[in-house]
């Protein structure tokens, strides 16, 4: 996350445009959104752990790579390549949380996967300029690296249609058995085909995830036209310097580790109440009922950081309306992101690749008018605008998928229940 040092990044490479700035940021976004076409069907075929780890280093290698660049070019496109090498746990996220825990337990799952792309853009701008400042002393210069620290433990591995498969050979004596994915008459461009095809085909022609990503869509886009804001607020309004300025994103991760913490504790047993109380097995719908505290929450946060800001009230107080904000962001994106696993089964690494298409196609967007929409409504009635257009998606998308997610599913062949 390089927010808080695109001034001195314009700077150094000489970028006049507010568009082209905030493009160096939001095009690490436009290959995040694009990854999940390639690598979440790749998944599907090879299994998880290689295409995630070898995504990693892709990753590690251009992110690292773009603390060398010269250009403004060279950049844009090291971002961009790093971009795709990141969009990897997102892409395959939803699969590996589909394989490894059963429905009712999935809530607490997702609560705990989402957290880190979250925190990330609240934790990595203090980190990027605490850095910055002491490459500054060290080489007596503007350096600007962008610095990555990959974390890559042993990863589950999916399930393995292989082992039982195995185990029924030995009971039966039988050799000839074999699974779906192991047909002598499909040959590898069907298997290229089938797959690769499939999340093109979600995206334009599944009515559940259109809903779903649509509403994601703008929920993310705000939180990165958020995150392009802070400079605005803390270092034009308040006139913090970017050290100083840098430890507000601190409010965000508050606000995220609350929204964690409740859905955590609350999503699976608001799923297993639902199942009670319609003596049903379970539906994908049982997970929306908090999506509408969490759509108020949203334009609520909204409203307090713009207008405190505006009026440029206690520093505290705009940080509050942030960090309300990121409770009602993260509780908003955990309940359909257990939705689509949920409805889409095997699935769903495709399903959640194609939903994380759109929103993070509008992260990619929102922050290129940034500027023109604070210059010319102030942080108070834009940020109003934003929260009023958020409140109105947050009221109808809960309706529409409790209501309607049963019919919208029915028209799928991809779904599992």
């Amino acid at each position: 996350m390089v927010s808080p040092a695109l001034p001195t990044i314009a700077n150094e490479f000489n970028i006049k445009s507010d568009i082209e700035q905030y493009l160096v940021m939001s095009i690490f976004l436009l290959a995040y959104a694009l990854g999940p076409f390639v690598l979440a069907p790749l998944s599907e075929i090879r299994g998880r752990v290689g295409v995630l780890q070898s995504a990693n280093l892709l990753y590690l290698i251009f992110n690292t790579v773009c603390g060398f660049s010269h250009s403004k070019q060279q950049m844009l496109a090291f971002r961009f390549l790093s971009g795709l090498g990141a969009s990897a746990p997102q892409a395959i996220g939803g699969g590996v949380l589909h394989d490894c825990w059963r429905a009712d337990e999935r809530g607490t799952a997702t609560a705990i996967y989402s957290v880190a792309p979250f925190l990330g853009p609240a934790v990595a701008p203090i980190v990027y300029v605490l850095a910055l400042g002491v490459l500054d002393r060290l080489n007596g210069r503007r350096s600007g690296p962008n610095l990555g620290l990959s974390l890559s433990p042993r990863n589950l591995r999916p399930k393995n249609p292989g082992c039982p498969k195995k185990k029924l050979q030995r009971q039966t004596g039988n050799q000839c058995l074999r699974t779906e994915y192991e047909n002598p008459d499909r040959t590898l461009g069907d298997v290229i085909r089938t797959n690769f095809i499939r999340p093109f085909r979600m995206l334009f022609t599944e009515p559940a995830i259109q809903a779903v990503a649509l509403y994601r869509a703008y929920q993310y886009g705000l939180m990165y036209l958020v995150l392009a804001s802070f400079p605005m607020v803390w270092e034009g309004v308040y006139g913090e310097g970017k050290g100083t300025g840098s430890l507000n994103y601190i409010s965000l991760g508050v606000g995220f580790i609350i929204g964690l913490q409740f859905c955590g504790r609350v999503l699976d047993k608001v799923y297993k109440a639902q199942k009670r109380h319609y003596n049903h097995p379970g539906r994908p719908e049982f997970r929306i009922p908090l999506m509408i505290p969490g759509g108020l929450l949203v334009p609520i946060g909204l409203f307090l950081y713009g207008w405190s800001a505006q009026y440029k009230t206690h520093w505290i107080v705009p940080n509050i309306g942030a960090a309300i904000f990121a409770v009602g962001l993260i509780v908003c994106f955990q309940c359909c992101q257990t939705f689509v696993v949920d409805a889409y089964g095997r699935y769903a690494a495709s399903a959640t690749g194609v939903a994380a298409f759109l929103r993070t196609l509008a992260g990619f967007a929102f922050p290129l008018f940034a500027q023109s929409l604070y210059k010319s409504l102030g942080q108070g009635w834009g940020n109003s605008l934003l929260g009023f257009v958020s409140l109105g998606l947050g009221t109808v998308a809960p309706i529409l998928l409790w209501f309607g997610g049963e019919w919208l599913r029915a028209k799928s062949p991809y779904c599992s229940v």
